[in-house]
């Protein structure tokens, strides 16, 4: 759907000017565990195989803003061997660099929880979690477009061997279904899905790639 090798599609809407722009943090409720412990909870939820141009315009139309483009690398680590249910991962975002426990309960907008802290760098913070036993499996790289519209945070998303997909990340389950409707995106086709299982829709088992980057 579009030429990941090249230039993003929808460039004119993130120009230079925004890509030091970082949006808040969305407020999120959070699940209590132990000892007065608390994870937040993400709301977000995926709208897969998009036309990016057309998503952009049909933010930009609503009255939502460019926040900026940018190159996002990561390195995924396992918790437990074989648990598919939570994994860490080292992101070097553009803007920040984030070491990150995710936890999948169930593929809903509600499934996923995050317990993140930000680090000072990512390949010293990669070789610091192999010295103590951390080895990272894989090595991610995606093109990521940012909006925000309405208070939620909208991601154009570009990875590697699939179909580009966006990203809805609000304060709560309904304001994620209701940016949904104002793009015109039903909550049937909003999906909690992970990327492993993104992959697995296209008969690709992300678990064997050890190097997922764009052609030079």
């Amino acid at each position: 759907m579009c030429d990941l090798s090249g230039s993003l599609p929808v460039e004119e809407f993130a120009s230079s000017d925004h890509r030091e722009e970082v949006l808040p943090l969305p407020e999120t409720e959070v699940l209590q565990l132990p000892r007065g412990r608390e994870v937040p909870i993400e709301f977000e939820a995926k709208v897969l195989d998009v036309d990016p141009d057309e998503v952009a315009g049909r933010i930009l139309s609503l009255g939502g803003r460019p926040v900026g483009d940018r190159l996002m690398r990561r390195y995924v680590y396992d918790v437990e061997p074989g648990d598919r249910s939570r994994w860490i991962r080292l992101r070097d975002s553009g803007t920040a660099v984030t070491l990150t426990v995710k936890e999948i309960a169930h593929d809903g907008i509600v499934g996923t929880t995050e317990t993140e802290v930000v680090v000072g760098d990512f390949e010293t913070t990669n070789e610091l979690l192999r010295r103590i036993g951390f080895e990272a499996k894989s090595y991610q790289e995606n093109r990521r477009v940012s909006f925000e519209l309405a208070g939620a945070e909208l991601e154009l998303d570009w990875w590697p061997l699939i179909p580009p997909y966006l990203e809805i990340e609000g304060r709560s389950r309904d304001h994620v279904v209701e940016v949904g409707h104002m793009l015109g995106v039903s909550e049937d086709d909003l999906t909690g899905e992970n990327t492993t299982k993104v992959y697995a829709r296209y008969g690709i088992d992300l678990a064997t790639i050890t190097d997922l980057r764009f052609s030079a």
